[in-house]
């Protein structure tokens, strides 16, 4: 039997669905089918009508099924909307429990440890990924992972992603109730970085921003860790209403101006162009004083990587780069297809198929698809319990 593997990817105003299989050992994965339908019952990324949204996710996974002619019965599904927030934390335990030898168990002690610190801070919220920047033995910071290393105090700094409670057992609840059994849970930017963006970018430092109907995601990397995930409460759909304002034209044509279509003579394409170019400015404005907020503004060698519905805007780029004063390029997907509408819009659901096939390969290595995979099974067997 074929293994394949799916990704959910539900967003604002579409639901994505991918289907993937291996193409060698080397784990390479090529898309055979995709489905996707207009998203109903959300709202800035987060459901608000469970039994609307659940028809919306079943008509995409029907059509993806159709589309690769398989049956799915289960899937990997991203989490995103504006409830998705982080948390800088740090734990500390005593080696003496190992003899002072640093195991993979006080690692994972020592994690729990940070999140048991940040506490306070997670009223109404989950832990989605505890993810280690980075570790000090006896207070001199370890390059790379600690484990077999000794000492008598090892440490952590973590990046904590954190969602609503209430929006992540709506989302599972709203997944399973179209038969679809959640597998693991990722937040949207991390799945998004999987397959958008390179070790070398990661390891030199970038940002990655998908631009979704409502929201904005973004991800920073540095050294090959994500130091940062942020949600932006804005997105492509602003770029509409500003040209239905400032134009005085309808929602519906201000979307088929804002891809290119002008449909009336007495609009000039420039017009159309330069409200765009006001609210992407704004956008990106707006990523640049998050990088100043951690220390990154103008300081990442690879740039910004735009995915996402926002990055087909043909300005998009060369804003970016004229913006944030740093490299800029479109987001594009590493894979064969056997359909011809994969592109960088579906970064999110293909991501989760890699993420699914790194799970498999990496498991108990230590790789970046190790670091916080087993967190999120948890929490969606977890909230799966609690469901009626």
């Amino acid at each position: 039997m074929r293994r394949m593997y799916t990704g959910i990817d539900i967003g604002t105003y579409h639901i994505k669905v991918v289907i993937a299989e291996p193409t060698d050992e080397s784990g390479s994965l090529r898309i055979v089918g995709t489905g996707t339908s207009t998203s109903k019952g959300m709202r800035h990324g987060y459901i608000i009508n469970a039994k609307d949204a659940t028809k919306s996710i079943k008509e995409a996974v029907e059509r993806a099924e159709r589309s690769a002619n398989v049956h799915i019965k289960s899937a990997r599904v991203a989490i995103g909307g504006v409830g998705l927030d982080e948390i800088e934390s740090e734990g500390e335990i005593s080696l003496t429990q190992s003899g002072g030898e640093v195991t993979v168990s006080d690692i994972e002690r020592v994690i729990r440890d940070s999140e048991q610190k940040s506490a306070s801070h997670l009223m109404n919220k989950k832990v989605v990924h505890a993810i280690p920047v980075s570790y000090k033995i006896d207070g001199k910071e370890v390059m790379g992972r600690p484990h077999g290393l000794r000492g008598s105090k090892l440490s952590v700094k973590t990046l904590l992603i954190t969602s609503l409670e209430q929006h992540l057992q709506d989302l599972i609840e709203s997944v399973e109730a179209a038969n679809i059994e959640v597998e693991d849970i990722m937040a949207a930017p991390l799945a998004a970085s999987l397959v958008s963006l390179t070790k070398p970018q990661k390891m030199a430092g970038v940002v990655l921003a998908n631009i979704g109907a409502e929201t904005v995601s973004i991800v920073v990397f540095e050294n090959d860790i994500p130091v940062s995930v942020k949600i932006l409460p804005m997105g492509s759909s602003d770029i509409t209403n500003d040209i239905a304002l400032s134009l005085q034209v309808p929602l519906t044509e201000a979307e088929q101006m804002k891809k290119g279509a002008i449909t009336k003579t007495d609009i000039s394409l420039k017009k159309v162009e330069a409200v765009v170019a006001g609210r992407l400015r704004d956008i990106f404005g707006i990523i640049d004083a998050h990088l100043k907020a951690i220390g990154r503004q103008r300081l990442l060698p690879a740039g910004i990587v735009i995915t996402g519905g926002g990055s087909g805007l043909a300005t998009a780029k060369d804003i970016a780069k004229a913006t944030m004063k740093i490299p800029s390029q479109l987001g594009t997907l590493p894979t064969s297809t056997k359909t011809s509408s994969a592109d960088a819009t579906w970064a999110v659901a293909f991501g989760l198929c890699k993420w699914g096939r790194t799970t498999e390969e990496r498991d108990h290595s230590g790789g970046f698809a190790d670091m916080f995979g087993s967190l999120a099974k948890q929490i969606a067997k977890a909230l799966r319990s609690l469901l009626p």
